[in-house]
């Protein structure tokens, strides 16, 4: 098994025998609760294929007249992109989507893209974070994007008040030294919608509403930012106000957030949660394959229960 700092952060025993942990097993599984699909409406569907295709390297798993659902690894569906028949331009101003987060295994994976996105002539932003190195982008629409890769955790920073994150510039030399080729083949397989990063209308509301889920507070950036997790992860959520407190919710017609879903490691966790929102007075419908809520800013939440 590969020694990837990015894959690799402790062992553990099994039959007697000492195996190093991925980072699925540790940070994207039962006992966990984490991020899943993310639904978002564009403007022109075949636009934003060619580009989720193209530029992110994503593959069409199904596709209907106004929908795709788009795979990494052929199987799992990481994103949905809808264009509803009456759609306006992303309203900037409102909460939202402020990034999706994919997650790729490797630094080489990371160097691969970057690669290829400068090839095609791609506006990137990028950040080194501490814990992870990140590239953003936009899409056609103006929906943000990050891909990154993790640090081993053993060499994440934490104190009394969480996990230390920075946003310092990424050596992109360094990152492009990882290249053994050229040859870009879009997402790997084993890519995974690491965390969610929204716009919200305040913090103190937003926060409690997660908490109720089951994520903890493991970082802040002053009154203007948080994020949170379960499980030791630097974050599967992220909340910010960089719209402006009491920021309006974006019109159901506008392009940007459908929604996103959050996995429970089992059907009581989602019991326990869907419980703690009604007693918030959150209103929680259930539907036969998920149950539905909206944060207090209206960003649409599908609670699903991991499937075994």
């Amino acid at each position: 098994m590969t020694t990837s700092t990015a894959l690799l952060y402790s062992t553990y025993l099994i039959k007697g025998k000492w195996r190093e942990k991925t980072l699925e097993e540790k940070f994207f599984k039962s006992p966990n609760t984490y991020i899943g699909l993310v639904k978002i409406k564009v403007q022109d569907l075949e636009r934003s294929i060619q580009f989720y295709q193209d530029v992110i390297g994503f593959q069409v798993f199904k596709q209907t007249k106004r929908k795709a659902h788009l795979t990494a690894d052929g199987s799992s569906v990481l994103l949905t992109i809808e264009q509803p028949e009456f759609v306006k331009p992303l309203q900037t101003s409102a909460t939202g989507l402020y990034h999706f987060a994919l997650l790729v295994p490797t630094r080489k994976d990371l160097a691969k893209i970057l690669h290829h996105l400068s090839k095609i002539g791609i506006r990137l932003g990028s950040s080194d974070h501490l814990v992870s190195e990140a590239l953003y982008l936009s899409d056609p629409d103006g929906n943000g994007i990050e891909i990154y890769t993790d640090r081993d955790s053993e060499k994440w920073i934490w104190n009394q008040t969480g996990v230390k994150m920075a946003v310092d510039p990424i050596d992109t030399n360094d990152l492009l030294s990882e290249l053994e080729n050229r040859d870009w083949q879009g997402l790997p397989s084993h890519t995974k919608m690491g965390h969610i990063h929204l716009h919200v209308a305040e913090l103190q509301n937003s926060q409690t509403f997660y908490e109720a889920l089951g994520f903890e507070v493991v970082s802040r950036l002053g009154n203007q930012a948080l994020f949170m997790s379960t499980g030791g992860y630097h974050h599967h959520l992220g909340l910010n106000t960089w719209k402006g407190i009491h920021a309006p919710s974006a019109p159901e017609d506008s392009a940007g957030l459908n929604a996103f879903s959050i996995i429970f490691p089992n059907k009581e966790k989602r019991e326990i949660a869907a419980h703690q929102l009604d007693f918030l007075d959150y209103p929680v419908i259930k539907e036969p394959e998920f149950y539905r809520t909206e944060d207090p800013s209206g960003n649409k939440v599908h609670m699903l229960v991991k499937e075994t």
